[in-house]
């Protein structure tokens, strides 16, 4: 038997949280901000102020499942957040003279402390797990199949987060039934039940939530192995009456959405500004002596909520008629010299730039389609309207995943989809960075269907 508890909860661990981060923000604002002046109501008013916002973006939700990408993206929008509320509060209180330089400095410090405070307890709680065997969680599955087989692995292969794996029953084999494994969860006082829902009948699964509800026991469900859409239900109440929500968009958040707005604008216009302002004349150069025509490409495309926008991009083509129905292909013969540089390396995408300055795009989205296509995927692919929840990008996680260019098969386009899909359910700032840098990365080195 461990000599640690084996608790399901770390009930205090939170609350500790809470008063080391309130001791972090309101010590250094003593040494640093108020050498002179008197604290106490920056003290409870920005003390509150953290409470409010750590509950608003959910910012001590980090569970041991979480990844630590996730727990950044959390610290870095709780960052943002405070920023603008010690910014509120200078300018309120003018009088106790902070400035903005110091208060930059301050939250940093701030952040850097409370990070390494927040990553700490995150890998001592999985060193304790590993090297201890405490705080762990002892876990069942029921229905047997290739995603409960992977579940299993993963609690095997992962001690770190803390499970312990019991037992998987097979209720589809004559030995195992509901009533056994219910006695084998209440007799090993397991924890936790997974399900299996495409192995259950309705009536086995009312069985097993009364069972959960009545022993205590927390259930969760895993989806159809069928089904290769990710799915984040929310579950919300009218009154008294539970509805399912099909998929949460964070980018419905309003917060988020100035966020991610406010990095589109300052993205492009420093793009604009350091690259473009001196580029474009080059590649407008370039284009001209090889070939007549325009120098900017403007097509057509569906953004967001369907919405058609004007596309732009440097020429990459001779002046053609099939310019708006045809995508370029693989040895394409429209395509110029310089045109195929320009494609090879992205650069042809650059002016796009100005269509997230002005808000038809996003830097990162999934990439919009000529109306011809959209009409076409929409009645040929399952579930192809959903990338238009949000606006499109001028690169995305599909195309850093292996799914730009050419639609050559219809492989290529559902990739592209279950890629966006999981983009727009699961966005965050730091996602975005990744896949800019990604994008980047893939640019210099240079990609097969980049033609």
């Amino acid at each position: 038997m461990s000599l640690f508890k084996q608790g399901r909860y770390s009930g205090y661990l939170r609350p500790i949280s809470y008063i080391i981060d309130l001791i972090i923000i309101n010590g250094v604002a003593a040494l640093y901000l108020f050498k002179s002046n008197d604290p106490t109501v920056f003290f409870i008013i920005i003390s509150i102020s953290w409470f409010l916002l750590s509950v608003y973006s959910r910012f001590y939700e980090v569970y041991r499942y979480t990844r630590p990408v996730n727990i950044l993206s959390l610290i870095v929008r709780q960052y943002i957040l405070f920023l603008l509320v010690v910014f509120a509060f200078s300018g309120l209180f003018h009088e106790l003279l902070i400035y903005s330089k110091p208060i930059v400095i301050y939250t940093i410090l701030c952040f850097i402390l409370i990070s390494i405070f927040k990553f700490t307890i995150y890998y001592l709680l999985q060193k304790y797990r590993t090297s201890f065997g405490g705080n762990y969680r002892k876990t069942v599955i029921i229905g047997l199949n290739k995603k409960t087989l992977a579940l299993n692995n993963f609690f095997n292969k992962n001690p770190e987060y803390g499970y312990l794996h019991k037992k998987t029953f097979n209720l589809k084999h004559k030995t195992n039934t509901l009533k056994e494994c219910f006695q084998y969860v209440l007799a090993e006082d397991i924890d936790e039940i997974y399900c299996s829902i495409s192995e259950l009948t309705n009536s086995q699964i009312a069985d097993i939530v009364n069972f959960a509800d009545n022993n205590l026991k927390i259930l969760k469900f895993i989806p159809d192995s069928k089904e290769i859409y990710s799915k984040k239900l929310r579950y919300e109440y009218y009154d008294y009456i539970p509805v399912l929500t099909l998929r949460n968009i964070p980018l419905e958040d309003s917060v988020n959405t100035f966020i991610k707005r406010g990095f589109d604008i300052l993205f492009s216009s420093l793009v604009i500004i350091l690259i473009l302002s001196w580029l474009t004349p080059i590649i407008a150069i370039l284009i001209k002596l090889e070939s007549r025509g325009t120098v900017f490409f403007k097509q057509t495309r569906n953004g967001f909520n369907y919405k058609e926008f004007d596309c732009y991009k440097f020429r990459s083509m001779m002046p053609n008629k099939d310019a708006h129905a045809n995508q370029a292909t693989r040895g394409d013969q429209r395509v110029t010299k310089v045109g195929k540089f320009i494609r090879k390396t992205s650069i042809d995408e650059l002016p796009q730039f100005f269509n997230v300055l002005f808000g038809d795009m996003s830097v990162v989205g999934p990439r919009p389609h000529m109306v011809s296509h959209t009409t076409l995927y929409a009645k040929k692919i399952d579930k192809f309207m959903v990338r238009h929840f949000v606006k499109p990008g001028i690169t995305g996680l599909a195309q850093t995943s292996g799914f730009r260019g050419e639609v050559e098969t219809d492989k290529d386009i559902i990739g592209r989809v279950r890629y966006d899909i999981f983009y727009i359910e699961n966005w965050s700032l730091l996602l975005d960075i990744k896949i800019i840098i990604q994008t980047f990365v893939n640019a210099v080195k240079g990609e097969d269907k980049a033609y």
